[in-house]
């Protein structure tokens, strides 16, 4: 499902590392850099979340903030957010509603459905700006710091 851009990013409610319920609309007014990961502390997911973490500064002094999704529970976010040093929030998607929602389910290798790698950015209004599909974890931090830079610009 490829949609045009920009469109109006699906809202959603789901629950932190803490069991806080955090909504999109939470963030309303900001940048987003929304991303959905197969599995806490696997080797690709570890190499994404460790970009994104390194370049989390950059992002936040372009006044957007990071989330990243899953079906992992809370209790293997908080190992994984504690062993990596993560510093941005970390959401559980457990039926996979918010994932199915932004076309990040879906078919993967060997006939089997899961988690599509992917990351969405959104703008202060609420509209998805940029989709990047397939992503490669490592320097995923980088790219997207210089995405923000290129829509703010625009």
């Amino acid at each position: 499902m490829t949609k045009e851009l920009p469109y109006a990013a699906p809202d959603f409610t789901l629950t932190d590392n803490n069991g806080k319920s955090i909504s999109l609309a939470d963030f309303s007014g900001k940048w987003v850099v929304l991303y959905f990961y197969p599995k806490d502390d696997t080797p690709g997911c570890t190499v994404e979340a460790c970009s994104l973490r390194d370049a989390r500064d950059d992002i936040t002094a372009l006044g957007a903030e990071i989330i990243g999704i899953s079906r992992d529970d809370a209790s293997s976010h908080e190992k994984f957010k504690a062993k990596h040093m993560l510093n941005f929030t970390l959401l559980s998607d457990p039926d996979h509603s918010v994932m199915d929602a932004y076309g990040a389910w879906g078919p993967k290798m060997f006939g089997k459905e899961g988690v599509q790698r992917k990351t969405f950015i959104i703008n202060p209004e609420g509209q998805v700006v940029k989709v990047y599909g397939r992503v490669t974890p490592l320097g995923h931090g980088e790219q997207v710091v210089q995405e923000l830079k290129r829509l703010q610009a625009n």
